[in-house]
């Protein structure tokens, strides 16, 4: 019998190999966000670039650019999620990186802003990398493992958003071009593509053909239906607004209290990534902790301690106070999203989690595109501090929406 950080296997958890799905797809997760987070630091500093003069209006389009990703994902997520249900999982973690790494090379090539938008824009129709491999891992673990292993799964991608921006800086710092992380990101990209397509494998039956025919209309309505289903669409929305406000604004925050360094790229990345690093412990813990006292409860303390952490950021003495506080975060915004995204496994048919997790998915990528503009319009307007205020008590809202609408676990039904 074999024991891992997880525990020992037991009968019902079935086939041995849902631990090599999911490790080899903690492997291509870890991949695709150093990917994806490799020019965090790097987009805004390249925007004076392309023609931007004001720090208005690079504040500005830093939040559009960042958006236009997610905004675009919002509407085809569900196409796609319906997709892997009837086509299989694997299939679109494939398709999602390879798209990633071909639009992010063609990012290198840019000669205006518009350029960078359009090509997000294009990235967010076959995108939902992230959802596609929740997808994947809970169709394959067994359930009493899913909080670990969407721990696991989130701890790949924290590391990754650790190492990708410092990894980005230190590529703009030392070539001294804007240009190149781009091109080195696309490539990061088609090494996931490749580890997936080689490492990663899938046991998926195709539906039949009566369930295939059920309308995208029909089986949202089927998922709002279940009790607490609407209520964690919402907290996932709420969390992706709040932490992707901040997104654009860290290496902008970062000059403001340093000024103009040559190692700026490098110091927005570390101030970035710091909150991957103390994710790295925390994650995974408050995945095992969800298995033993329920998901609902970790959500309400993971938002509580990221309320307090965000809002002493707005007024930060100088950069390192400022990187302590960042990593304060990250002890418990990660926790959120595998909490949730558990839940959500646990009361939803297996067969119907593609198009499930593509629905709401939906609601992940609205706030991811409308946290940055908002950001990013904040910025510009009342200044930088005033982004972490707002997304603090926002925070804070969604705490309460938590804590009188999503039913503890005895009240909802599993599966």
């Amino acid at each position: 019998m074999a024991v891992t950080a997880a525990g020992p296997d037991t009968e019902e958890d079935g086939s041995p190999q849902w631990r090599r799905t999911l490790y080899a797809s903690v492997t291509v997760m870890l991949i695709m966000s150093v990917a994806f987070n490799f020019l965090s630091p790097v987009m805004p500093l390249f925007l004076p670039e392309l023609g931007l003069e004001n720090q208005s209006a690079v504040n500005f389009w830093a939040g559009m650019i960042a958006a236009a990703t997610s905004f675009v994902a919002a509407f085809a997520a569900p196409l796609w999620g319906r997709l892997s249900d009837t086509h299989g999982r694997k299939v679109m973690v494939l398709r999602s990186s390879f798209a990633i790494g071909f639009c992010t090379a063609l990012m290198g090539l840019s000669g205006a802003p518009w350029h960078l938008l359009a090509l997000r824009a294009l990235m967010g129709a076959f995108a939902g990398f992230t959802s596609a491999s929740v997808v994947l891992v809970t169709s394959q673990v067994p359930e009493r493992r899913l909080g670990f292993s969407l721990g696991l799964l989130s701890t790949g991608q924290l590391v990754g958003s650790l190492l990708g921006p410092i990894l980005g800086g230190l590529v703009a710092d030392i070539s001294g071009s804007y240009r190149l992380p781009f091109f080195a990101a696309g490539a990061v990209s088609m090494v996931a593509f490749t580890v997936c397509l080689t490492m990663v494998p899938e046991r998926f039956a195709k539906p039949g053909p009566a369930k295939a025919k059920v309308s995208m209309l029909q089986a949202l309505r089927t998922m709002l239906g279940r009790r607490g289903m609407g209520s964690l669409v919402l907290v996932l929305m709420l969390t992706q607004f709040g932490v992707q406000a901040i997104g654009p604004m860290v290496t902008l925050y970062v000059q403001q209290m340093v000024g103009s360094r040559p190692d700026l790229a490098t110091l927005g990345g570390f101030a970035f990534s710091v909150t991957g690093l103390a994710g790295i412990a925390a994650v995974p813990l408050l995945g095992r902790l969800s298995d033993r006292i329920g998901e609902r409860r970790v959500i309400l303390l993971a938002l509580a301690g990221a309320a307090l952490m965000q809002l002493p950021q707005a007024f930060a003495g100088g950069y390192w106070m400022f990187v302590a506080q960042r990593f304060g975060l990250g002890l418990f915004v990660g926790g959120i999203l595998p909490a949730a995204n558990s839940l959500i496994a646990k009361i939803t048919p297996p067969a119907e989690r593609g198009s499930v997790y593509g629905m709401t998915s939906s609601a992940y990528f609205v706030g991811n595109s409308m946290g940055p503009l908002t950001g990013g319009a904040v910025a510009a307007t009342l200044g930088i501090n005033w982004v972490f205020m707002m997304t603090a008590i926002l925070m804070l809202a969604n705490l309460a929406w938590v804590w009188f609408t999503v039913p503890a676990p005895r009240d909802v039904p599993h599966y």
